[in-house]
């Protein structure tokens, strides 16, 4: 559907375009709006005409959208040009395209519709992600995937597929005709926060305790981290792992850490031995001096998030000791 990506820095359009533009986003205030259907209408004619940065900008900015009558060609139509966009787009288109599938996830909500978004868009979503390094770029793919997969994902495993997805953008899998890009601080905290974000509606007690190992493990090295943004998004997600990681529980004979050659009660105590030492961690983070070049307000929020953080861990320690 989609051949060139050009339409995106065009900035000249057509008359017609113009006028259906300036009625697309009428304010609420106006007198007369034009009726739903009509721009229904007039968002698919674009989509045959190519003008995929204004259908596209249509689907994110429009404030008819919740209203639109979705079924199930219009659905599969708007999904399927956002995808060719992300295949294919530049930078701003995709960041437009990723938007736009988002949004048009939600406003669906959970349904077939949304099952059959997530199955088309995530293999382009995750090869998207291995290319470029642009961190704008690849934000807004991280964020569409945390989206997709929330809304549209019926079973546990959607959203492992999705979280591990998003791991391999700062852990790759190496192979002969791939090659490792450091990633930058902005790309690990999208990273981060998506992760994050999926891991609240993951079942805890079907995670083995490798998993939550090497979770723990690797956001514990990004406390140590210069850029703040990073350490805030780690400090969040431990947060979370140790509130709804079940450590204990996973540690019976059947666990899964078995099956990978490590015994449960000697994983469980690496976990115990982690979370000691993210303690001491979050403890000089919510008490750290202020360093040249820092703003003291983020400073402050650092300090803060912190100090909810330690005194909810120093209360797991006591509950687990």
């Amino acid at each position: 559907m989609l051949d060139s990506d050009s339409d995106d820095d065009n900035s000249s359009v057509s008359s017609s375009s113009t006028i259906r533009s300036d009625r697309f986003f009428l304010p609420v205030n106006e007198e007369v709006l034009p009726e739903k259907d009509d721009l229904l209408d007039e968002a698919l004619d674009a989509l045959f005409e190519k003008r995929y940065s204004y259908i596209l900008v249509s689907i994110c900015l429009s404030q008819f959208v919740v209203d639109f009558p979705f079924d199930g060609s219009v659905c599969y139509l708007a999904s399927s040009v956002c995808i060719a966009s992300i295949k294919k787009g530049s930078t701003k288109e995709i960041s437009l395209a990723t938007h736009a599938l988002g949004l048009l996830a939600l406003t669906i909500g959970s349904s077939d519709y949304t099952r059959e978004i997530l199955e088309d868009s995530v293999p382009a979503l995750s090869q998207a992600l291995k290319f470029g390094a642009d961190p704008t770029r690849i934000s807004s793919i991280l964020e569409c995937l945390a989206v997709v997969t929330f809304v549209g994902g019926n079973a546990q495993e959607d959203t492992e597929k999705s979280m591990q997805i998003m791991w391999q953008v700062v852990h790759p899998k190496l192979g002969s005709n791939v090659v490792a890009i450091k990633p930058t601080p902005a790309i690990i905290t999208s990273m981060v926060s998506a992760w994050a974000f999926l891991l609240t509606s993951v079942d805890s007690y079907r995670l083995d305790l490798k998993s939550w190992q090497e979770s723990i493990s690797y956001l514990s090295s990004l406390l140590d981290k210069e850029d703040r943004s990073v350490r805030i998004a780690a400090g969040e997600a431990l947060a979370l792992i140790f509130e709804i990681g079940s450590f204990e529980k996973s540690s019976n004979p059947v666990d899964n850490s078995a099956q990978n050659g490590n015994k449960p009660r000697e994983s469980l105590i690496h976990i115990q031995g982690l979370r000691a030492k993210v303690l001491n961690q979050v403890k000089n983070l919510s008490v750290e001096a202020s360093g040249k070049g820092s703003a003291k307000k983020d400073l402050n929020s650092q300090r803060n998030l912190f100090k909810d953080i330690l005194e909810f861990l120093e209360v797991l320690s006591l509950i687990f000791s």
